[in-house]
């Protein structure tokens, strides 16, 4: 099993119980930054998002087979009071406990299912070459994004482009897309950028980040774009653990060379994965 089925399997068989994204991790035997990374690329949300939605859905269904006592329903699915079960249940579903045990019906409820994973990988990942990064600096667009929203980030690369050449202290011709500030909640920045040689006269709508010196395994993306999350998926959930290497909490980043046309999508693209020395 990979680290995002023994994830699966750990919720799934636990959901009733105050577990904890540490919790989560220790069973799939990575560390959080791992499965956080892994769960996010294999199933598009987060691990504790997952976990939250599997309970208010197994919690809906109780209310509408009539449960009588809508406290006991909201302790069960970790909630330690009527009022904050209730704003989670109307931040999930758009409507109250109470409505839902009067309707006595699920129907017009978006529930959460079990997640059955796609036990397919690419077959053809080619080994990654291992680099130590040099320091840098990159400058650009960025956005808070969830596990969930993440399918918007071609629209900011887009909002991007115009900017690409014309921005002060620039460098080189490749552009980066880097996820730094992952919570455990699966939310990251995602910043657009390019190298710049210092911070000074940025335009002020720009995101900021140093990338410090660090290992990483370094992977080539060569297909269409639009494939890049079976490859990461591959990455996470499949090279890394049975590589004997270790993720590192560091920035990781896509890196766009001259050869990759933003327009058709195509010319390839490398993936840098920062992993412990």
């Amino acid at each position: 099993m990979n680290p995002t089925e023994k994830a699966l399997w750990f919720v799934e068989s636990h959901l009733p119980e105050a577990v904890t994204l540490d919790d989560v991790a220790q069973s799939s035997g990575v560390s959080r930054f791992h499965v956080t990374r892994a769960f996010g690329a294999a199933t598009g949300r987060s691990v504790m998002g997952y976990m939250r939605a599997r309970r208010l859905s197994e919690a809906a269904r109780r209310l509408a087979g009539g449960a009588p006592d809508i406290l006991s329903v909201a302790l069960d699915a970790g909630y330690n009071s009527h009022e904050a079960f209730t704003r989670a249940f109307r931040d999930q579903f758009g409507t109250t406990p109470e409505l839902v045990r009067a309707q006595g019906s699920t129907k017009t409820l978006d529930l959460v299912e079990p997640i059955l994973m796609d036990q397919s990988f690419l077959a053809n990942l080619e080994p990654p070459r291992f680099e130590t990064s040099r320091p840098f600096l990159i400058a650009g667009l960025g956005e808070r994004y969830s596990c969930e929203t993440s399918a918007a980030i071609p629209m900011q690369w887009q909002r991007f482009g115009p900017f690409i050449g014309n921005i002060p202290g620039e460098t080189g011709d490749v552009a980066y897309g880097v996820c730094v500030n992952g919570d455990d909640a699966g939310n990251f920045d995602y910043i657009a950028g390019v190298e710049v040689s210092d911070f000074s006269d940025l335009p002020r709508e720009f995101s900021r980040v140093r990338i410090p010196a660090q290992k990483y395994a370094v992977f080539s993306h060569r297909e269409h774009i639009s494939t890049i999350r079976r490859t990461v998926n591959t990455i996470w959930n499949k090279w890394l653990p049975a590589s004997g290497h270790e993720a590192a909490d560091a920035p990781e980043f896509e890196r766009y060379g001259p050869e990759f046309d933003p327009r058709s999508g195509n010319g390839g693209l490398e993936i840098w994965i920062p992993i412990k020395s």
